[in-house]
């Protein structure tokens, strides 16, 4: 059975999961305009090659929301199972429509959503009032989706806690996985040669910072710990490879750095499936700090490519990390800088540590085990109005 899926977009979304989602069913994504041009993702969909039918809504947050419920009104019928990102205001309309057209609806929860809300006030974007309603109102879009959904799936062993109190139906899933044909790991000589092609230093200890800059991410705390690796006499630069690069930039500028612009270095996103596998094949370590964090894709695709993994001990990073990478407190720059430190005295070691953690990734978190399970959860749901439970015990 070929399941037709709607998969309902309400913000940004990653090439990779669009790619493995249309090789298991036929897929038509319905996503906002601006977004979907902004980000780069329409000239990535069409040089994919891959079978996707786009319908891009035009329009803000209020605009979005009222065409979109308009177009699901009129196609919900179209599809076996629509498929919604997140449980907030975009699948509000796919849930609501979804129950009364008699279509199955399936969430597909990322994030953490009131943990990275309150992180926008503790970083001061938010007043207490302002805070308060934001959660009230998450909350309770929380709850509607979680009691029309078919079944609520969830990125990681992390989120199934999160979102067990909304829905009786929740099911761990693993989002794109990890491709380790692409991440996988590289010789001392491999790693020299890709640092040249990449036009990175040659000899200097790189620490990759691959995530977005946004305000659920602590840069800060990677910075200061990069600055205290190099107050210790090890010659250390870092790289951040993100739509916000600039922004990483400027913040470096901001925090009382010696002299950021001969160690802190920036780039524009790389497609995640053309080069983004050689940063962290050549990087001496991947350093991945967090307020909150629902899973944290990128320090499970550097373990794939036997890079050690310096993280904080938070939400997802903590739920299944740890023995393969060094966690650290939340905010602490010491102890992150310590572990950076330790990675840059005794590399071989750290490698080896790492090489469990591709193990880990490969077992567990394969590009094709992800794509295998969310096309079992689609079809039961199309088939019977249910969904089945992928594997809902923690890996």
């Amino acid at each position: 059975m070929t399941v037709r899926v709607l998969f309902f977009v309400e913000g940004f979304t990653d090439i990779r999961f669009l790619v493995g989602l249309s090789e298991v069913c036929e897929l038509t994504v319905a996503l906002p305009e601006r977004a979907y041009q902004a980000s780069g993702l329409a000239g990535r969909v069409a040089a994919s090659g891959a079978r996707i039918q786009v319908v891009a809504i035009p329009g803000g947050r209020a605009a979005f929301q009222l065409r979109s419920w308009s177009y699901l009104w009129r196609h919900a019928h179209e599809f076996d199972v629509i498929l919604a990102q997140e449980m907030l205001r975009g699948a509000l309309n796919a849930t609501i429509v979804g129950a009364l057209k008699g279509v199955p609806v399936v969430t597909y929860m990322g994030i953490s959503p009131i943990e990275y809300f309150r992180c926008r006030r503790e970083r001061g974007q938010l007043g207490a009032v302002s805070a308060w309603l934001g959660e009230l109102a998450i909350r309770t879009l929380m709850t509607i989706n979680g009691a029309l959904a078919t079944r609520a799936l969830v990125m990681g062993p992390y989120l199934t806690q999160v979102a067990a109190p909304f829905s009786a139906r929740v099911a761990m899933g693993r989002y794109y996985g990890v491709d380790t044909t692409q991440f996988r790991p590289a010789g001392a000589e491999e790693r020299q040669a890709l640092r040249a092609r990449l036009d990175l230093p040659a000899s200097r200890f790189l620490v990759l910072l691959s995530s977005r800059i946004s305000h659920e991410k602590d840069p800060e705390t990677v910075l200061r710990a990069v600055a205290r690796v190099r107050e210790q006499g090890i010659d250390a630069v870092v790289l951040n490879l993100s739509g916000g690069y600039r922004d990483f930039l400027a913040l470096a500028g901001t925090l009382g750095l010696d002299n950021p612009a001969s160690w802190v270095l920036a780039r524009e996103a790389v497609h995640p499936m053309e080069g983004l596998a050689d940063y962290y094949r050549t990087a001496d370590v991947l350093a991945q700090g967090s307020l909150a964090e629902g899973l944290g894709l990128s320090p499970l695709e550097a373990l794939a490519c036997d890079t050690p993994v310096v993280a904080t001990e938070i939400g997802g990073l903590a739920a299944h990390l740890g023995p393969f990478a060094a966690l650290t407190p939340r905010r602490d720059d010491g102890a992150m800088a310590a572990a950076l430190m330790r990675v840059a005295r005794n590399p071989a070691a750290a490698r080896l540590h790492a090489q469990r953690g591709r193990a880990y990734v490969a077992a567990t978190w394969s590009r094709d085990a992800a794509f295998r399970e969310l096309q079992a959860v689609l079809t039961d749901a199309a088939t019977t109005g249910v969904g089945r439970t992928v594997r809902e015990e923690h890996a």
